[in-house]
């Protein structure tokens, strides 16, 4: 048996395991920041305003938002610097949240456009299952509005009535909601 040298380490006494990441693993960790941080750069000030960052990554975020090409190219490096020395997952959920947000609006218009052809496709028929669903909608101010529409299809005007509708359905539809 050989005998334990004084300067020899003892790796079975450790209480701590120690976790090796491969090189690649913390490239794509760095990669994926950095694509966060590009997504902070695209949000306007009032959804950054939202996200739970530092002044010190407010600023740099901001600086990008300034610059072009290169210099863009080197801040987002920067800013993914930055996002390493940070609990990035609350921003993570932050920035989800003000995407999903948006996709949730992008769908709404989507339906109320379906909602309007429906309207113009099907007259008075499609009017009460509408006021049904919300009752704040002036069914005769409606009415008219789908009946100019029709007119303007009809004779190849320009469609004025047809985003009227759209219009009246947006505003009085997102204020129910």
């Amino acid at each position: 048996m050989a005998k334990k040298q004084r300067n020899e380490i003892d790796w079975t006494d450790e209480e701590e395991e120690i976790i090796w990441v491969s090189k690649s693993e913390i490239k794509r960790d760095a990669e994926h920041l950095k694509k966060l941080g590009a997504s902070l750069i695209e949000l306007n000030s009032a959804n950054l305003a939202k996200m739970p960052i530092d002044d010190t990554l407010r600023e740099a975020i901001e600086l990008a938002q300034r610059l072009r090409l290169e210099a863009r190219r080197r801040q987002i490096q920067y800013i993914g610097k930055l996002l390493r020395n940070v609990d990035h997952e609350p921003i993570q959920e932050a920035l989800d949240k003000v995407e999903n947000r948006h996709n949730q609006q992008q769908a709404l218009l989507h339906k109320l456009e379906l909602i309007r052809d429906e309207l113009i496709e099907q007259g008075d028929s499609a009017i009460n299952p509408l006021v049904d669903e919300y009752p704040t909608l002036d069914r005769q101010h409606l009415r008219n509005l789908i009946r100019a529409a029709q007119k303007e299809k009809q004779a190849n005007k320009p469609p004025k009535n047809y985003r009227e509708i759209f219009q009246y359905l947006k505003s009085t539809i997102i204020e129910q909601n």
